[in-house]
């Protein structure tokens, strides 16, 4: 009999797939919930949270791991509290079938979100994305299948998605990021992806993001995050001090020589709308929505 495969081979395998780390993260602990022998909601949280640590110390968005996780653990409670007529093995079972739609609810959300966002490029526009997010990605793929010739101009950290756009035959001019502010005044907006979404409204993304942010914002240039629900996540941060270790260095700790942190945080006041799976929203609605969410996916 084969060796079963363990949540965190799942997870890892995903994530070479480049799946996203929170669905690759959701994922593994589905195999979770697959293999488990717990005979309590207590057992099975346990399993759950020591799955996640191993998660967190892989080379991937730590944030985008908390939130997706948090997101399944509140699933799970949710979905227990409504069974307990039933025994263990039973809401197991059940548990597993809602994980599988909650999943394939995933799955769209790169959809609704360039659904969403199609309307706000217009013909002959300039864009300015910083980073390389793959739901930024899909929006600009389906507003040039729509026939809207458009420019983009990408941060040169964000080089990864250029060959993407060049097979969708979509002009791109790569520019330094320490560029921003000579480019700024030619493009009409800025979009951003984000590894997580906090309570406050503010975004934790890749490095960078934040003086994009504020350059932008001082020539009245709206900000677009482009992001999906399962990334908001319950955490309050006032500054780039708020952020633990952990989200902002690969093993937990900067160098002893070089302070250089994956991500920032950009506050919401640099924000103009997040186009999510859930609608488009102002950063101010997000600690309403981040209230909803654990039982609207339940």
């Amino acid at each position: 009999m084969p060796a079963q495969v363990s949540p965190l081979e799942i997870f890892q395998s995903s994530l070479a797939k480049d799946v996203s780390t929170g669905i690759a993260a959701i994922q593994g602990l589905m195999q979770v919930l697959k293999q488990s022998q717990a005979k309590t909601l207590q057992e099975l949280v346990s399993l759950l949270k020591e799955e996640t640590g191993k998660f967190k110390k892989i080379d991937c968005s730590v944030i985008a791991v908390t939130s997706a996780s948090e997101l399944f653990l509140r699933f799970i409670t949710l979905a227990h509290t409504q069974l307990e007529s039933q025994d263990f093995n039973t809401c197991l079972k059940l548990m597993l079938d809602r994980g599988n739609k909650f999943l394939e609810k995933l799955d769209g959300a790169k959809d609704k979100i360039s659904a969403n966002f199609e309307p706000f490029i217009h013909e002959g526009e300039k864009v300015l994305v910083h980073g390389h997010s793959k739901v930024v990605l899909a929006a600009l793929v389906k507003v040039a299948r729509s026939g809207r010739d458009f420019h983009v101009y990408l941060t040169k950290s964000g080089e990864k998605m250029k060959k993407q756009l060049d097979a969708e035959n979509i002009p791109v001019t790569l520019i330094h990021d320490m560029a921003i502010g000579y480019i700024i005044n030619k493009v009409d907006c800025v979009l951003l992806g984000a590894e997580g979404v906090c309570e406050s409204g503010g975004i934790v993304n890749q490095l960078g993001t934040l003086p994009v942010a504020i350059i932008a914002k001082q020539y009245n240039k709206p900000v677009y995050t482009l992001v999906e629900s399962f990334k908001f996540v319950r955490f309050y941060p006032l500054g780039q001090d708020d952020l633990p270790s952990e989200y902002k260095y690969p093993g937990g700790e900067p160098g002893p020589d070089l302070e250089c942190p994956r991500v920032d945080y950009t506050p919401p006041l640099h924000i103009t709308l997040l186009f999510t799976d859930l609608g488009i929203l102002t950063p101010s609605a997000v600690s309403d929505e981040l209230i909803k969410i654990g039982r609207a996916h339940v």
